[in-house]
């Protein structure tokens, strides 16, 4: 079982969380703007999400299958230059002959704010397969998803997160947990501030303890969850405590809130054991695959009363979806290796999101689908 309180993690983790109480207390101890009755600041912002990237790349050569399936620093490197050349593209007006209805249709895209990662960053728990420092296919992620200068990385700041394929590997009885703690420790170094470290994407609330954290773009918080917010998988900590508080200090004045995790409410994300067909499939009523509807039904409860204006997801590769479940806008662009991604804007009065997928090696791109709505000032 994972330990995030093993002696060694235990004694930096604590350190950093001291530190770290510092300087984020005077922002922890702010209230929320519907607490002072001040106004929900402006909101115009415009962001990239993409899910499975699956970096393939091992100390010789690819993971196994990954050549097959299409894991290659190629397509990396496609959906790279995809996502970096967005921003001088405009807002498409038709898709398929079709009109989009997009608010901000013709427009131009412009610069993002920031990239979202949905999970599975890596094909095999960061490519540690050896040596708790070998971490192949993660220094891979991060040389084409950190932000930098040049054609091979991103250009914009990029918030990670991990899903299944990033945490669900167990290493030696000895070391069970050093997949995972890389795993982690990457999200942390990249995300959360304290009094000696400065993170390169500074988050507004981190969760030493689940590694969720959450973030404001103007009057917009947006929260990633990883797999899943209550995930417990492997022995750690749920979210949800977390992830409670953290609506109630940011988002009780019913700002819109967003939130990304690696599991969806589509087929694949909630399939179950079938029993007569010794597989999980759509028509199982066995143990869940990936996440249970109790989970699902607990993280309703802890969004309930706040304004969720969308879900975004991964998990499932080949299909791009917007659908609606349970009563949320749920998200899901092709897997990122096959150079999928969304672009999303919202603003005070509305949301637009386009599903797009690169189409060559030089950022050309093809949408494929869209969808808008508003809710009022």
């Amino acid at each position: 079982m994972m330990n995030r309180r093993s002696p060694g993690l235990f004694s930096r983790r604590s350190f950093l969380a001291q530190a770290a109480g510092f300087a984020a207390a005077g922002a922890l101890s702010r209230p929320a703007f519907g607490q002072t009755g001040q106004r929900i600041q402006p909101i115009d912002a415009t962001f990239l999400f993409i899910a499975d990237v699956h970096a393939c790349r091992m100390a010789s050569g690819l993971s196994p299958n990954c050549l097959k399936e299409g894991k290659t620093d190629a397509a990396l490197l496609r959906n790279v230059a995809v996502l970096n050349g967005l921003g001088d593209k405009d807002w498409p007006v038709e898709i398929n002959g079709v009109a989009t209805g997009l608010r901000s249709a013709a427009s131009r895209i412009g610069a993002p704010l920031g990239l979202v990662v949905g999970g599975d960053i890596t094909d095999d728990g960061g490519g540690q397969i050896t040596q708790p420092s070998e971490g192949t296919q993660l220094l891979q992620f991060s040389q084409r998803y950190q932000q930098g200068v040049g054609s091979d990385r991103v250009h914009m700041p990029v918030y990670v997160g991990l899903g299944n394929h990033d945490l669900d590997q167990n290493g030696p009885s000895h070391h069970v947990d050093w997949y995972r703690r890389e795993m982690r420790d990457y999200v942390e170094v990249n995300h959360r501030a304290g009094v000696f470290f400065k993170p390169p994407v500074p988050a507004t609330d981190y969760d030493v303890d689940t590694d969720c954290y959450s973030w404001d773009w103007g009057g917009l918080h947006l929260v990633q969850t990883h797999r899943f917010a209550g995930d417990t998988g492997h022995g750690t900590d749920s979210s949800l405590p977390w992830l409670k508080q953290d609506l109630t200090t940011y988002a009780a004045d019913g700002r819109p809130v967003i939130l990304f995790q690696h599991y969806g409410w589509d087929t694949f994300s909630i399939e179950r054991w079938d029993d007569a067909k010794r597989t999980y499939d759509d028509d199982g009523a066995g143990a869940p695959h990936w996440w249970s509807e109790a989970d699902r039904q607990a993280l309703l409860a802890a969004l309930k009363g706040y304004n969720v204006v969308a879900i975004f997801h991964g998990h499932q590769h080949e299909t791009p979806l917007i659908y609606r479940r349970d009563g949320l806008d749920l998200i899901k662009p092709k897997a990122a290796y096959m150079g999928g991604f969304a672009l999303a804007r919202v603003t005070s009065d509305g949301m637009d999101v386009a599903l797009g997928e690169a189409t060559g090696d030089h950022g050309e791109v093809a949408f494929t689908n869209a969808f808008s709505k508003d809710w009022g000032t």
